[in-house]
């Protein structure tokens, strides 16, 4: 036996949009992208995604902040939370914001990462140097904070 399809409405797209609102933030770009998903790219979705934009029951600006906080706390650097966050459908110009907004030390941030990846234990030779940089990198890091983070506290206990 095959079940008959429920239309699709305006209601029916908005309560799907609430169940999601209500696990986690989403940006409008992930929003839209699991309403098409589920509604067959219904021309409503934009509608009901302005309508929750001007109740204030999705922002990209709160999901960009969430973003930001969290994968600071992940000890990620600028430039990877930049990149992620670009994937999400967020503008530089809310990046930009959300960054500014928490005062991070990255110099201090990629310290610890390091210290916490690698301990307080100089590296060996080169070959250990360029993978304790490469790691930093990827996390996102620039040269900078990086070179910063391997030349301190070598050899002292991380607190």
């Amino acid at each position: 036996m095959i079940k008959d399809k429920k239309p699709t409405t305006p209601a029916r797209i908005r309560f799907s949009a609430m169940d999601l609102l209500t696990g986690r933030e989403f940006s409008r770009a992930e929003l839209n992208k699991k309403l098409n998903t589920r509604f067959d790219d219904d021309p409503a979705i934009g509608s009901v995604l302005d309508q929750l934009q001007s109740e204030g029951l999705q922002s990209d600006s709160r999901y960009a902040g969430a973003f930001v906080r969290s994968r600071i706390n992940r000890g990620h650097g600028q430039v990877r939370i930049r990149l992620d966050i670009r994937q999400k459908g967020i503008s530089e110009e809310l990046t930009n914001l959300a960054l500014n907004d928490e005062e991070v030390d990255w110099f201090a941030l990629a310290r610890d990462v390091a210290m916490r990846k690698f301990g307080s234990v100089p590296a060996a030779d080169l070959k250990a140097k360029a993978k304790r940089m490469r790691f930093l990198q990827y996390r996102g890091f620039n040269f900078e904070q990086i070179k910063y983070a391997l030349t301190q506290n070598q050899g002292e206990p991380h607190l």
